[in-house]
């Protein structure tokens, strides 16, 4: 039984590591183009 808990536990953390890596991806990508913008102009 204690597995189970261990196992729901693992799978709420990964989505929480999934969600967290895309939106730092996304986030990530803003701020490059922007940064290119700048240097471009």
């Amino acid at each position: 039984m204690g597995e189970q808990q261990d196992m729901g536990a693992a799978r709420q953390t990964y989505a929480g590591f999934l969600s967290l890596l895309k939106w730092g991806t996304i986030v990530t990508a803003a701020v490059t183009f922007i940064v290119v913008l700048i240097i471009a102009s």
